[in-house]
């Protein structure tokens, strides 16, 4: 295309935004407002306008799914292949720096990507190794504090300690570094953290890669958190061509560490960027966007804007009040099958989202029930199955022999008399000696003896690392996929898992999907491996997202950013569902919440249902909800309500009476010192009582995570002692 056809299908914001000077710009994008357009036309813009080498551009965004479209919609504007721009993700970036100059700072160059599940397997190792209770420390909670402080930039050194938890953390964190160093390996944290130190210490690494990439382009920016946009302002050059696309109003990943304040900070660190707004949203009906518009407002912290659409008019929202999640579910499910029969909607045009996995439960058995086909997002990922696990583990133990990590997860899959005492003995010895096992074993190999390893079990390791030896001498002449069947043949894998049941065969079909993907390096050749193992390690939930429509999709709103559907149902829609619990006290989780919802209302194209029930079965308890206080913001004259005339309690928009506590179930009285139980803050002791409307206002003092108020009838506590 020539520049003016590249700008032909423009509308005048979005073209504004193309054409800005070279020079920092901030695009502030409504949801539906053309984004990644602006974003791929702007890239295509600076090669054919501006003359812009392709190799002098870098685009970032925050799954594969998003850089392999954006690179794709740039090649059909340019006509031919983008070749040299450097398009992916802010991990994968990362990683191609540091596999480049790492070593540097002490990584070398065959380093492991460690996925989550890996992380909470070194966190329970070191748990157990430093007597910390893991009750007391769950794992998980450990993960996301020492996460938290990598993308703050904080290292074991500069952790701030403040309490006693503080401090065991700390410790927990510099173990695990530890861990990661002996393994030379990196989780997703590291991979922005060590990028970012590499820059800041080495002003001619830093100087060689803003010459390279003099144009660098973002998006989903409001999702970058501390360390992202520390690596943003680093690459920038002297032209301060930083184009970044972006919504306050959509930032949903606080808990991830995303950080919508870096939108102001943007415009504090570059005072001469031009701000542009994209307010014409080109998915949803006007009606939907009438309900859109009303809710984010409230939000304080934003850049005002509204959205407007040229498709005037649609169905009003339609907002249904349950008696239960019972009910809730068979109207959901209902409503599709009347949708779906009438020939109005296909089934894969339906999304129904909700915001805990939790709720899916009713909604499955509601289908499942109508035996109706849907597709749940959010189940256990192709990448997190155990055989997929453990295929990955060998090809990484061949790629970096010194990952012990890996090797501990395979030395005994499938079974080859390898008992735990054996493989305790070798991972022990491999510790005393400053070595990882793999060097122990090649030692072994040699002729050197150990006392703890002896017999039959050393004769067993020594069989499996003679199988090792031939796999890494053929790596060197094997493309992955030949590495990954040369494995899986050599151990007979696919006979391990496959033990004559549906769920075997359907292990080994993944496996053969695993093997299919490999395959698609063959023309890397044996530099496939390190490409293959980093790009799966760096696959997100929504790069699993399936492309097929054949059925409704079930699934949370957070795994709904970016997604669009003709018809979309938001259900569990009452005060500590949306807005959830841990909000409820905090002004900025309450707005995060806010957005979260608009997020969610802006998927729909065509159709909008928002429904919430009058009970709720939670924590094993039948509660009385309060609807959301968000649905009070929506203009009633923009709702409707199906089948008014068969039920008292499906109402246009909830009374007056439901929009105030309802009265308490019956429960326990709580008293000053009482010890008490909650589902997910443990144990504490109740430190402060106030009567309200027959209710109690409670104040706790939690072992484990400090002061909490709560309300009596609704928390899910129990007294204890």
């Amino acid at each position: 295309m020539t520049t003016e056809e590249i700008l032909r299908e423009l509308n005048e914001e979005q073209r504004a935004a193309v054409t800005a000077p070279i020079g920092p710009v901030l695009v502030l994008a409504g949801p539906g407002s053309g984004k990644t357009r602006v974003l791929t036309h702007r890239i295509a813009y600076l090669i054919r306008a501006h003359g812009v080498p392709p190799y002098h551009i870098l685009a970032v965004t925050f799954t594969n799914k998003a850089a392999r479209e954006m690179r794709t919609r740039v090649e059909h504007l340019l006509g031919g292949r983008l070749q040299g721009a450097t398009v992916g993700t802010f991990h994968s970036v990362c990683a191609r720096i540091l596999r480049q100059d790492g070593e540097r700072i002490g990584l070398s160059r065959g380093f492991v990507i460690y996925d989550s599940g890996d992380q909470r397997n070194i966190i329970r190792t070191l748990l157990r190794q430093l007597n910390l209770d893991d009750k007391l420390y769950p794992p998980r909670r450990v993960q996301g504090a020492i996460s938290r402080a990598k993308n703050e930039l904080l290292t074991p050194e500069t952790f701030p300690v403040r309490s006693y938890r503080d401090e065991v953390y700390k410790r927990i964190y510099e173990a695990y570094q530890n861990t990661l160093r002996t393994n030379q390996g990196v989780d997703f944290d590291d991979l922005l953290m060590l990028t970012v130190f590499l820059l800041q210490r080495y002003p001619e690494v830093r100087e060689a890669y803003q010459r390279r990439w003099r144009h660098i382009l973002v998006d989903e920016f409001q999702d970058t958190n501390t360390a992202q946009y520390a690596l943003i302002r680093l690459l920038a050059g002297p032209e301060k061509s930083v184009f970044v696309v972006g919504d306050e109003d959509q930032s949903i990943y606080g808990f991830r560490g995303a950080d919508y304040r870096n939108v102001q900070r943007f415009r504090e660190d570059f005072p001469q960027a031009r701000v542009i707004l994209l307010e014409e949203n080109y998915r949803s009906t006007s009606v939907i966007l009438q309900v859109a518009n009303a809710v984010i407002s409230r939000n304080v912290h934003r850049t005002p804007k509204t959205l407007r659409t040229r498709r005037q008019g649609g169905p009003k929202v339609v907002l249904f009040e349950a008696y239960d999640e019972v009910e809730e579910a068979q109207f959901v499910v209902d409503e599709i099958a009347a949708l779906t029969e009438r020939g109005e909607f296909a089934p894969g045009d339906i999304a129904v989202m909700y915001r805990t996995n939790a709720q899916s439960r009713a909604l499955e058995e509601a289908f499942v029930a109508r035996n109706m086909p849907y597709r749940l997002i959010g189940a256990t990922r192709f990448y997190e199955r155990k055989e997929i696990k453990d295929v990955l583990a060998y090809l990484r133990i061949v790629h970096n022999p010194d990952d012990a990590l890996s090797l501990n997860r395979i030395l005994n899959v499938p079974p080859r008399r390898i008992g735990k005492r054996t493989m305790a003995a070798l991972f022990s010895t491999a510790q005393q000696e400053g070595v990882s096992p793999y060097r122990i074993l090649r030692r072994m190999a040699e002729g050197e003896t150990f006392p703890a390893i002896r017999g039959a079990g050393a004769q067993a390791l020594l069989a499996f690392y003679r199988m090792w030896e031939q796999w890494l001498e053929a790596q060197a002449h094997l493309n992955v996929g030949e590495l990954m069947r040369l494995i899986i043949e050599d151990v007979d894998y696919l006979g391990y898992v496959d033990d004559g049941t549906e769920q075997g065969q359907s292990r080994v079909e993944n496996v053969r999907e695993l093997l299919s993907v490999a395959q698609t390096y063959e023309e890397w050749g044996p530099d496939g491996l390190t490409l293959f193992l980093e790009e799966i390690s760096l696959v997100s939930d929504a790069d699993e997202v399936p492309d097929d429509r054949g059925a409704p999709v079930l699934m949370t709103l957070h795994t709904a950013k970016g997604l669009e559907y003709p018809v979309v149902f938001i259900t569990g829609l009452e005060e500590g569902l949306l807005p959830h619990s841990r909000s409820l006290e905090d002004p900025e989780g309450l707005e995060e919440e806010r957005r979260l919802f608009y997020v969610g209302i802006t998927r729909a194209k065509e159709r909008l249902y928002l429904v919430y029930a009058f009970r709720r079965n939670r924590y094993g308890m039948n509660d009385v909800g309060t609807p959301s206080r968000f649905l009070k913001d929506i203009p009633e004259e923009i709702l409707t309500v199906p089948g008014e005339d068969e039920s008292p309690r499906r109402r246009s928009k909830p009374q007056d009476t439901r929009w105030t506590p309802t009265a308490p179930s019956p429960g326990p009285r709580y008293a000053v010192g009482d010890r008490v139980v909650h589902t997910r803050f443990g144990e504490g002791i109740v430190i402060d009582v106030k009567e309200s409307s027959g209710d109690q206002e409670l104040t706790v003092a939690f072992e484990e995570v400090g002061e909490k108020r709560l309300l009596a009838s609704l928390a899910p506590l129990q007294k204890i002692g």
